[in-house]
């Protein structure tokens, strides 16, 4: 009986970081699996061996044609994370493709990482490690004269999806009373979710902890603009982790200098970061695009593809992953990796 053909083609990521020993050992045994030293994969390698596939694993250029060339393909598994448009989403639906993306692994990590920025504004962590440093701590109730008490806090999260059905979670442990906001989901799926729905005005205006989790789509690219920004309530918490182009980054910096209120960010306009950004200066909490790609996040990554092309071979549908919708797919916006995700970073 002949194997099934699977193409490794992760770039920018790389195998070892995502696939250990034992899990590449797994993947070894369920199909013939294909690699290039080129990377990406090369057209020559990609075509030799495509009228064979049954799985890609990557990011793919796969237009109409290309497809077309490929009979047996049941999957295409990103495991950046993201839904680029390199894919020609419909020919994948017409000829039963399904198109996963890995981005589930990343939901409890980057939600804990949005609490941990969270809790260091609310209590000055960094700020106070810096004047211990300095020399000029205040120690006592001198020191929390700015501090912020999270359990019992009204917290309001911008796009529900995978990160921010984790984030409430853990902030169910703090007895946040938690308000959402997500024009993609009706009321009662919200409420089923012990949360309120509510307008993005209302959320802004009334939040005193806001999780900006929205990813980047045709729809909603800049709609946090300063206008909406000034909304918020004056010495509120505001955490950036899902996109930069969801929100007006020069106001939100701008606001965050004069104190309008006190915010962390997790992703740049550009990354990396330019070594001359007034960015590396200002008073936001700084985290260089790290809440998710940690080390737990990447096993979890080569057993949610291991555990879906499993049932994929088998002729079952996928379960772990998350697939593309074609309601969706077309609207997604969100950037391609750039150089954090090559293989000189530990991607």
């Amino acid at each position: 009986m002949t194997r099934p053909v699977v193409l490794l083609d992760p770039h920018p990521r790389l195998r070892e970081r995502f696939l250990d020993a034992g899990q590449w050992q797994r993947l070894n045994e369920m199909a013939e699996v294909i690699e290039d030293a080129a990377a990406p994969m090369s057209d020559a390698v990609l075509e030799r061996f495509l009228p064979e596939t049954v799985a890609i694993i990557g990011q793919t250029a796969l237009p109409a044609e290309r497809i077309a060339r490929a009979p047996k393909l049941r999957a295409l598994i990103n495991v950046e994370g993201n839904f680029y448009q390199n894919v020609d989403y419909a020919a994948c639906f017409a000829q039963g493709v399904s198109v996963l993306s890995i981005a589930p692994a990343f939901a409890v990590p980057v939600a804990e990482m949005s609490l941990a920025l969270a809790l260091d504004l609310a209590r000055g962590v960094t700020v106070a490690d810096a004047s211990v440093r300095a020399g000029g701590e205040l120690y006592g109730s001198a020191g929390n004269a700015h501090a912020v008490l999270l359990s019992g806090a009204r917290a309001g999260i911008i796009g529900y999806g995978n990160i921010g059905r984790a984030l409430r979670k853990l902030l169910a442990g703090f007895s946040m009373r938690v308000q959402v906001y997500d024009p993609w989901l009706p009321g009662n799926v919200l409420r089923d979710e012990q949360t309120e729905p509510v307008s993005l005005e209302t959320l802004l205006a009334t939040s005193q902890v806001i999780f900006i989790l929205a990813g980047v789509t045709s729809e909603n690219q800049g709609f946090l603009g300063r206008k909406e920004l000034e909304l918020i309530a004056p010495d509120s918490i505001v955490v950036l982790v899902s996109r930069a182009g969801v929100i007006d980054f020069d106001a939100f910096a701008a606001l965050t200098e004069v104190g309008r209120f006190r915010a962390a960010t997790d992703v740049f306009p550009v990354e990396p970061l330019p070594a001359d950004s007034p960015i590396r200066r200002s008073r936001l909490l700084l985290s260089p695009h790290r809440a998710g790609g940690m080390p737990a996040s990447m096993h979890a990554i080569g057993e949610m593809v291991l555990d879906d092309l499993g049932l994929i071979l088998r002729g079952l549908p996928p379960v772990r992953l998350q697939q593309a919708r074609r309601e969706t797919i077309l609207k997604m916006r969100s950037p391609p990796a750039q150089s954090y995700l090559k293989p000189t970073a530990s991607a």
